[in-house]
């Protein structure tokens, strides 16, 4: 059904790749997130709430640097245990993390970003570009009205971060990015029933439920018909309690008895309705497509 749409919007949807560590370890920790470019000039958008991720990365990275740098001054425990508790470094704390856009541009100067004040949107701007890697560009449903309660949808992602070209350096105290290693992480839809559309509290139609969920990784990713048009972007998921709620119930299990409970949930995707987005881009003056 959402074959030949999924080819086509795969071509302007790209993977975002992070990398971090906590204090405690030097494993690297991946992750991923999504973004979709809107026209042929280096602007995507993305979620708020990912544009957020960034740049905390970017804030723990420059607050680390500074942690090794007064660090290596010192070599008294007692020295360096009040450095962890003035940066506020715990275990588990996370004290790393970098970021990649796969396959976007060839080349660029930094980017800039546009977030949303009150939904979780915003527009990523690749500055001086030289070459783009993606193919195509979102084009926009025409009208809000072309989708409604029962329409059948599919969300595009990359929730599985199986991306493995970095490592940790002990020479360095660093987690790097490496020529080695698998670049990319396989592309992953999963498809919806449009259930409600969800307002905020001034009435304004905000946001479009799904079916199912929107995947962890695919925050950012579109929403799209059988027709490839773009009519959303996943936001988050949201999980409804259905009050279907076993306690203590007595099962048998490979030969043997036992006592189980279960809470059951329903997860549903909520994706940022197209209006939202290309008022936004408008306000902007961003140049973007619709049919």
């Amino acid at each position: 059904m959402f074959v030949e749409a999924i080819q086509k919007v795969a071509g302007f949807t790209r993977a975002i790749h992070t990398i971090s560590r906590t204090y405690a370890s030097n494993q690297v920790i991946p992750g991923a997130a999504t973004l979709f470019f809107v026209n042929e000039l280096g602007v995507a958008i993305t979620c708020k709430h990912v544009i957020q991720w960034l740049a905390q990365g970017r804030t723990l990275q420059s607050r680390y640097q500074e942690f090794a740098a007064k660090k290596r001054v010192t070599k008294h425990p007692k020295k360096i245990k009040e450095l962890e508790v003035a940066y506020r470094f715990k275990e588990h704390s996370i004290i790393q993390m970098k970021t990649t856009f796969v396959d976007c541009v060839d080349r660029m100067s930094g980017y800039t970003w546009h977030l949303h004040p009150t939904y979780d949107l915003a527009i990523l701007k690749f500055n001086d570009i030289g070459r783009t890697l993606y193919q195509g560009h979102a084009v926009f449903g025409k009208s809000g009205q072309e989708i409604n309660q029962g329409s059948y949808l599919c969300r595009l992602g990359f929730p599985f971060p199986e991306f493995t070209n970095y490592t940790f350096s002990e020479a360095q105290d660093d987690i790097v990015w490496t020529a080695e290693g698998t670049k990319a992480s396989p592309r992953f839809p999963i498809e919806g029933m449009l259930t409600r559309f969800v307002a905020d509290k001034n009435g304004v139609k905000y946001g479009i439920e799904m079916s199912t969920p929107g995947l962890r990784g695919q925050s950012g990713g579109p929403l799209f018909g059988t027709n490839g048009l773009i009519y959303g972007m996943q936001s988050r998921t949201k999980h409804l309690h259905l009050g279907f709620d076993i306690e203590e119930k007595q099962i048998m299990s490979n030969g043997k008895l036992k006592n189980v409970s279960d809470y059951s949930f329903i997860h549903l995707g909520e994706c940022i309705h197209m209006d939202i987005i290309k008022d936004f881009l408008k306000m902007h003056q961003i140049k973007f497509y619709e049919a």
